[in-house]
């Protein structure tokens, strides 16, 4: 799950991670009043809307004096904010972050997230702030500086004076920062956050280390331990398929391809997109059906997938191990029957009872594309699209 700016920096400051005085504002009037609030001659309006590269676009803003507080409000206000994490089609923002102003000496980076390889959070800093940190790892990795943390023993006081040495800090910088690693490495693991990124952090001429920006994630299964992080939830900036799927125990994920994909299983839905790319296909999206694919998630399925209009085709690759394949193709029958499916369906399975199952498809008298295994299957969908 993601949250807005002002979220993470609200969940943030409640762990005594330094961010800058501001609040959230949903109108123009709010927003002035959130800046007088605030006080000071500077202020920052900042669009918030769950995607990068905000300021590139032109929403945020620095605003010198009340006036321009609403000036730039009511620009950035229900503007269609397009940047290279939105796509072309950017996103409305229906929210500002008003925030005092920085007097900023230097900007650096500083990112927590899962190191899968060896199944420790590991926290990145670097010196090269404000920049995106994929650019950063490919033309200068030796500029970002690694410390994996012992999951059993927490991020120690070393390793923090590590990464601020890393950092160049020195004096009340050094200082400030190590307690600023320290707080926000406590933030990220008493949430189950997934990625917390400060870009930039901020050192400023009064030697304070400030999170200018904030990104946080969260781990899906574990939001059942945080109702307070929860309530965060910003559905108007989530695919309208996806948050539909959830409310089936569905795992999809929306693409830009034409192929839509039934799988039952996370590992064997990344191999099933993979080989529809090989065979020359696009897939259209991301459909784990869980390990208990019955009726009703196949027919759920079904209708998320035929909602996006891109979609000419689907493949049904399922392999029974817990599920019966039979349970499955009775499914697949029941729901076409149900929903009435007009475009091509290539139907592999595989495992428990798939013999069962074949026989129930042939007998169907529905119009399946039947392949005996994987690559056969990809082949038989590009071949429809094709036809």
């Amino acid at each position: 799950m993601k949250i807005h700016e002002y979220q993470a920096k609200e969940i943030l400051r409640s762990y005594n991670v330094p961010v800058p005085e501001g609040k959230v504002a949903f109108t123009v009037d709010e927003a002035v009043q959130v800046a007088k609030e605030i006080g000071g001659k500077v202020r920052v309006v900042k669009a918030q809307i769950h995607a990068g590269g905000r300021g590139k676009g032109g929403g945020v803003k620095v605003a010198k004096g009340i006036t321009e507080v609403r000036k730039y409000a009511k620009q950035i206000l229900g503007m269609n904010l397009v940047t290279h994490q939105t796509g072309p089609e950017g996103k409305v923002v229906k929210r500002l972050l008003v925030e005092q102003g920085v007097n900023i000496k230097k900007e650096l980076y500083v990112g927590i997230t899962l190191d899968r390889a060896s199944s420790k959070n590991v926290m990145m800093v670097s010196t090269e702030g404000g920049m995106e940190i994929e650019k950063v790892a490919a033309e200068t990795p030796e500029k970002i500086i690694k410390e994996k943390i012992e999951p059993s023993i927490g991020m120690q006081p070393y390793q923090a004076r590590k990464l601020a040495f890393g950092l160049g800090l020195e004096g009340t910088q050094f200082k400030n920062g190590v307690k600023f690693l320290l707080a926000l490495y406590k933030a990220y693991e008493a949430i189950d956050a997934s990625l917390a990124e400060i870009n930039p952090l901020v050192v400023t001429k009064e030697g304070d280390v400030i999170a200018l920006d904030a990104k946080m994630n969260f781990d899906d299964n574990a939001l059942y331990r945080h109702p307070e992080i929860v309530k965060y939830r910003d559905l108007e900036e989530e695919e309208p398929l996806e948050i539909e799927a959830s409310k089936y125990n569905l795992n999809y994920i929306k693409l830009d391809g034409n192929v839509g994909c039934m799988v039952n299983g996370a590992g064997l839905a990344m191999a099933t997109m993979d080989i529809i790319k090989l065979a020359g296909g696009e897939p259209a999206n991301f459909l784990d059906v869980g390990g208990t694919a019955n009726k009703e998630t196949v027919a759920n399925g079904f209708k998320i997938i035929l909602s996006d209009k891109n979609v000419k085709a689907i493949l049904i690759n399922i392999f029974g191990g817990i599920v019966r394949c039979d349970r499955v193709a009775q499914g697949v029958i029941d729901a076409v029957n149900d929903i009435g499916v007009e475009i091509p369906i290539i139907v592999r399975l595989d495992g428990t009872n798939a013999e069962e199952a074949a026989v129930l498809l042939e007998k169907s008298g529905l119009n399946f594309e039947v392949a005996q295994n994987f690559k056969e299957a990809a082949e038989k969908v590009t071949e429809v699209l094709k036809g």
